[in-house]
């Protein structure tokens, strides 16, 4: 027999959060960024495999573009927490903008070297890790709550898309309008989710009397929650096992290609 008081699970569409007109910009414009971050990530691999072929000297463009996740991801969601996320939002990626604009110039003009590369890839990495935490916490603020599940399932589908799009996008750039091409796309790219935030205005929320967490508390809260939660803490050992091995194949494809190919631009 069935109770009556039993909670009934109302079926969300896939397509329902992108009813809410700020979530399909905002969706769009990380959707074209992120293929570009994927072009700019091809393209520098390659890029280095021409600068000098070393195995380990490749496998550092993995390295620069991954190492900010592990120093700043603890960071990035303490400043999430303390300030406005839109703005903060906006001031990263502009930068972000900038940094691949000046890099894009550089290789432009012949004056990339395996150091500036690996140098401007940990820049940018970092300016992407800053804003990871943002980007969450951001998404329930664009959608209803019975639409977040379904919007957040669509974030994720939007990284495999540009996952998937991005380098194979980037090798055939390179391909056609030579090595620089991806790095100018990738700057130019991020300039959608500029245009995305700047056009966006928050629903006001009712104001709180509560003080803002200090930066160092909010890290030891992080950490704390992430100790005593058994199934964060379980996907956190899965997903460490994983990209551990996986890092190692995705550093040395680059290589791979340039020894089975020769060059091509």
């Amino acid at each position: 027999m069935t109770s009556t008081n039993a909670p009934s699970h109302k079926a969300v569409s896939f397509a329902a959060p992108f009813r809410h007109t700020a979530f399909t910009v905002i969706w769009t414009a990380t959707l074209v960024s992120n293929v570009g971050g994927w072009m700019y990530s091809a393209a520098s691999g390659w890029l280095m495999t021409g600068l000098d072929p070393d195995p380990l000297i490749v496998a550092f463009v993995q390295a620069a573009s991954t190492l900010p996740i592990c120093l700043f991801a603890i960071p990035a969601g303490a400043l999430a927490d303390i300030f406005d996320k839109r703005k903060f939002l906006i001031v990263v990626e502009s930068l972000t903008t900038a940094v691949s604009a000046v890099y894009a110039a550089m290789v432009g003009l012949g004056l990339a070297t395996p150091g500036n590369l690996l140098l401007f890839t940990f820049l940018i990495g970092a300016a992407g890790a800053l804003t990871i935490p943002a980007w969450q916490a951001v998404v329930p603020r664009l959608v209803s709550k019975d639409d977040l599940p379904a919007a957040i399932a669509a974030n994720s589908v939007g990284v495999n898309i540009s996952r998937a799009l991005g380098p194979a996008l980037g090798g055939v750039t390179i391909s056609a309008f030579g090595i620089v091409a991806p790095f100018w796309i990738d700057a130019i790219s991020t300039l959608g989710i500029v245009g995305a935030l700047l056009w966006w205005r928050e629903r006001k929320s009712p104001s709180t009397l509560l003080p803002v967490e200090r930066f160092g508390q909010a890290i030891w809260t992080g950490l704390r929650y992430a100790r005593y939660n058994p199934h964060l803490r379980g996907t956190l050992i899965r997903a460490a096992g994983f990209f551990l091995f996986a890092s190692a194949y995705w550093a040395l494809l680059p290589l791979v290609a340039r020894e089975s190919s020769g060059p091509i631009g």
